[in-house]
């Protein structure tokens, strides 16, 4: 619709009569420009469409915003259907520096595991099948073998993520008892997720030990008693405490879990399989160092450092898992073939460490080289400039990316970037804001962050350079 004529005025004679020379719903329905829509979208859907849009129009009409015409009124038409047929989960370019952001659906997968889902639903498969008797199986048996192997675990079951994980083990082997924990390790993480809130609500009564800073052996002996269930230990992977600090190591926690005959688990949060220092990166607990130092269950994330889909995986000693597998929750936590699918072909990558760092895509952005990002900055430089002038300045700067979800918070990667700064002091901030508004509502959103006067795009998860340039024609800042 273009710019309200003059005469179209609320209570005109013009205006009665531009409202009467609004179609009906049945002769937009049979105009020959809507039959494509009709036959992409179906009749129904039109329809729905169509009494919509006249609605909007008789409105806007009578208030002297715009003009009608049957070409308009297609057009108009047209957008509203895309509108209402455009999915809602939408890919992004995530340019924020954060790798793996919570908000954005954290690990990609690698293209094993998109290949392996995408069979998972085109057709049957045997979930809860066992080929070889014809019988009902387990689906845990998809990779709870794959698990074992990896983590040097008897056994191991999967949830659909970490605080699920977590939830069950305390539900299953300390429920109804009391679970002694550090004070200094009831964390919280995103989205409130608060330990002992999850020991309320999966039955078990908490002991706090130790303060904030320091936990001692001692402590967790002097409050063991009959009603003790469970030890747990939970790895503070969202936050650190420097200085005069003291925790119980593993070993010394699971020889005195072993003399009072009751059960050990630990919460490894991100986890990961691999010693990350062999890729530069700082080392983050693994949960083969956590069974070897006697912890009967250990639990941690599918999505994060692993790089696979999101899941909560426990793995441990067949008698704890087995009481985890009998607890009622366990089915109501379950994960789907989508999930088991996606997991069983990130972990087989595991297999092979010599090609994980190419092979699994959270690894390979993780442990991208800086000079590499910096080459890539170089490169878009001449087009992003381009594409915000005169507005806006564009720079290569050095920026620390974040790896994100909770996981190594105090460790930054050295990366590189793009800096869009308005050319005009003033104004500046709203400038900024609608240069960002414009980025997400390209067809492939861009992200980046506001920060020291400028966008700052951080390139170490750009691997699509041509998506990322075509993108920038449609921008208007």
């Amino acid at each position: 619709m273009t710019t309200p004529r003059e005469s179209v005025v609320h209570g005109s004679k013009a205006m009665s009569e531009t409202l009467r020379q609004l179609p009906s719903v049945d002769k937009v329905l049979a105009w020959p420009e809507v039959a494509p829509l009709i036959a992409r979208h179906g009749r129904h859907f039109a329809t729905a469409a169509i009494r919509t849009l006249l609605a909007n129009i008789r409105n806007e009409l009578s208030a002297g915003q715009c003009e009608y015409s049957q070409a308009g009124f297609v057009e108009r038409l047209a957008a509203e259907i895309a509108a209402r047929t455009a999915p809602n989960l939408k890919r992004m370019l995530n340019l924020t520096g954060t790798v793996l952001h919570t908000n954005m659906g954290r690990a990609l997968l690698p293209e094993s595991a998109v290949e392996h889902v995408a069979m998972a639903m085109r057709s049957a498969n045997n979930l809860e099948f066992d080929v070889e008797s014809g019988e009902r199986g387990d689906r845990d048996s998809l990779v709870e073998a794959l698990l074992c192997e990896l983590t040097g675990a008897e056994a191991a079951t999967v949830v659909n993520n970490n605080a699920a994980a977590v939830l069950l083990t305390i539900a299953a082997l300390g429920g109804g008892k009391e679970v002694i924990v550090s004070r200094g390790e009831l964390v919280e993480i995103g989205g409130a997720f608060r330990m002992p809130d999850v020991m309320a609500s999966a039955g078990a009564r908490m002991v706090e030990v130790g303060t904030t800073n320091r936990t001692h052996a001692r402590d967790f002996e002097n409050a063991i008693t009959p009603a003790t269930g469970l030890l747990m230990k939970v790895h503070t992977s969202n936050y650190a405490i420097q200085g005069f600090t003291k925790a119980v190591d593993e070993s010394e926690l699971a020889a005195i879990a072993k003399r009072a005959g009751v059960p050990f688990a630990v919460d490894l949060g991100s986890g990961s399989l691999v010693d990350l220092s062999q890729f530069g990166l700082p080392r983050e607990p693994l949960p083969q160092d956590s069974l070897a130092a006697g912890v009967d269950v250990v639990t941690f994330s599918g999505d994060k450092l692993l790089g696979g889909p999101q899941a909560g995986l426990i793995v441990g000693g067949k008698t704890a898992i087995q009481r985890i597998k009998k607890h009622p929750m366990k089915r109501a936590l379950r994960v789907s073939k989508i999930v088991l699918a996606a997991l069983e072909a990130t972990l087989a990558l595991y297999r092979h460490p010599d090609r994980l760092a190419l092979a699994l895509p959270t690894l390979r952005l993780l442990s991208r080289p800086e000079a590499n990002i910096r080459e890539l900055a170089e490169k878009l430089l001449p087009a992003v400039q381009a594409a915000v002038a005169p507005k806006f300045s564009v720079s290569i700067i050095g920026v620390k990316s974040q790896i994100g979800s909770g996981s190594l918070p105090i460790d930054l990667l050295p990366s590189a970037g793009l800096a869009l700064k308005p050319v005009q002091e003033k104004g500046a901030g709203t400038a900024l804001n609608a240069l960002s508004r414009a980025l997400r509502k390209l067809p492939v959103p861009i992200i980046g962050r506001i920060a020291d006067g400028a966008l700052i795009l951080d390139l170490r998860c750009l691997e699509d350079e041509a998506e990322f340039l075509s993108q920038l024609k449609a921008l208007s800042p």
